[in-house]
């Protein structure tokens, strides 16, 4: 990366009410990078949010893309990503409003792009107490289980890698390639569907281990912020979670695989809710309960029906 800025690139984020994640995150990593073009694309959520992150815009000379409605993270991205490259950008950190990065490693990152373009990258990405949240992670095809990669030894199945959208390196030509995210997915999975496509398009992923992003879990999806182990996640955090899995079994794979990946909706149902804990179900049930029906129902619709609404509060 050049630092003269000969070779144009740009940070991206789609923020959905959380212009205060914005200032404290996106804000010193702009700093960092001042040859750097700063994207934000603000899903509407109020009138109050879009005020805020346009003043914060304006003082600070970053490009804005101002969607009416909320649209959803892929679209966002996408949104974004285009107003980059019209800036020519020639390589992209798409990250979200809940997660940052030092400068040294935002140059590990372009340094591995730079040398393959045809490369998407991710770092370690740790939570603020330090723990590893990601660090890469298996797809396995047969039944649509998503484990580390140390299971790859005990599990005899097929299986293929992603990398989490939290926080992604990619270049111009590799993003034209896949023609980025798809839409249909709203929230959740479409890093999944994207990292599946670079690997079809003879694309690679790659965890640079020397790198590192911090990311708050959840900093805009949960209910909770007690930082207890389970937190409470949202109603769209269930519902999308839980009906973006068979979307992707439904665009990607055999009939036969889709079947499988049917008859284990139930497990894959409740492993995700208990990702919020189980006092949850003592509190506060059918805000995990309900929006796991709805995208269990969703989720199992044939191709081409069009879900009904999922009656969740959307972000992005």
């Amino acid at each position: 990366m050049d630092r003269n800025g000969e070779t144009s690139w740009a940070i991206v984020v789609v923020n959905y009410g959380s212009h205060l994640l914005l200032k404290a995150n996106l804000l010193p990593l702009a700093r960092q990078s001042p040859e750097a073009h700063i994207v934000v694309v603000d899903s509407f959520s109020s009138v109050d949010e879009r005020n805020a992150v346009q003043e914060l815009a304006h003082a600070n000379g970053w490009h804005l893309v101002l969607p009416e409605t909320n649209v959803g993270f892929g679209r966002g991205m996408n949104l974004g990503v285009a107003r980059a490259l019209k800036l020519g950008a020639e390589r992209v950190l798409l990250i979200n409003p809940d997660a940052t990065m030092e400068r040294r490693d935002v140059e590990l990152l372009h340094a591995e792009v730079a040398a393959s373009p045809m490369t998407m990258c991710a770092p370690i990405i740790r939570t603020s107490r330090g723990a590893v949240w990601f660090s890469g992670a298996d797809l396995y095809l047969h039944d649509g289980s998503i484990r580390s990669e140390r299971w790859r030894k005990t599990v005899n199945a097929p299986y293929h890698s992603w990398l989490s959208g939290a926080c992604l390196m990619i270049s111009k030509q590799l993003w034209n390639a896949v023609a980025g995210f798809d839409e249909d997915y709203f929230l959740y999975w479409e890093d999944v569907d994207l990292s599946h496509r670079i690997l079809k398009a003879g694309g690679c992923l790659k965890c640079v281990r020397s790198a590192t992003a911090v990311h708050d879990e959840g900093g805009t999806h949960t209910d909770d912020t007690s930082g207890t182990r389970h937190r409470a996640k949202s109603p769209t955090y269930y519902y999308y979670n839980i009906r973006n899995r068979m979307m992707f079994a439904r665009k990607n794979l055999s009939p036969e695989d889709q079947r499988r990946w049917q008859r284990g909706s139930l497990k894959a149902a409740r492993e995700i809710l208990l990702r919020g804990g189980r006092r949850q179900f003592l509190h506060r049930p059918r805000q995990a309960i309900s929006p796991a029906f709805r995208g269990l129902r969703d989720g199992l619709l044939p191709r081409g029906a069009s879900p009904r609404s999922s009656g969740t509060k959307s972000g992005g």
